[in-house]
């Protein structure tokens, strides 16, 4: 099983704003899409948190699925579904056989940062299509805003990620809004979390 020390230290934090959102359909079972799910310690965590909701994990990396199912094993988690291989640059259809209006709740924890335009393009696209109305996609990361990043360690990361691959990079939650309008949802909320980061909750109309 990988370790990812953030994980441990963000997980309860943004699991809050997860039960927050969700706290008026606990009554019923959910289903929820995890991008980019990393080392698995994020939704195993979630799982056991938030038992009404059914996790599929997914990452493009085997190591990380291996982790995944490591944790999986390791837990016992009912609730938690094998990892699947998903590019979400790829068009929705190939989204792991998803098929369209089947999640309730599509999470992106630290993956839009590390996209390419055109994946933060699929993410949208694939939510627009997959999400069931008035599902929410969520995203947790480090934004620009109307282009300005601040403060200067958030210019530091930009730039050192931009050092990484030219096309990664803090994105702009102003593009992301527009994204999100493009593909039938709005930008609901956006919250404050630690060291800058932030949770920003989008629902499909």
């Amino acid at each position: 099983m990988l370790v990812s020390p953030q994980a441990e230290r963000n997980w309860e934090d943004i699991c809050l704003v997860l039960e927050d959102v969700l706290e008026d359909q606990s009554h019923r079972q959910l289903f929820a899409l995890e991008l980019g799910s990393g080392t698995g310690q994020h939704v195993i965590r979630f799982a056991q948190k938030l038992a009404f909701v059914t996790w599929q994990p997914s990452d493009i990396k085997e190591d990380y699925r291996d982790s995944i199912k490591a944790y999986i094993a390791a837990t016992h988690a009912k609730n938690v579904l094998q990892p699947v291989h998903l590019d979400a640059s790829e068009p929705w259809e190939q989204w792991a056989g998803l098929p369209r209006n089947s999640c309730d709740l599509i999470l992106a924890i630290n993956l839009m940062q590390y996209s390419t335009f055109k994946t933060a393009q699929g993410i949208f696209n694939g939510a627009g299509q997959i999400l069931r109305q008035n599902g929410l996609l969520i995203t947790y990361g480090v934004y620009a805003i109307n282009g300005t990043i601040t403060p200067s360690c958030n210019e530091d990361l930009d730039a050192e990620l931009r050092k990484q691959n030219p096309e990664w990079g803090l994105p702009d939650i102003d593009v992301l809004r527009q994204l999100a309008y493009g593909n039938g949802m709005r930008m609901e909320r956006m919250i404050e979390m630690e060291e800058y980061y932030k949770c920003i909750v989008f629902r499909k109309l």
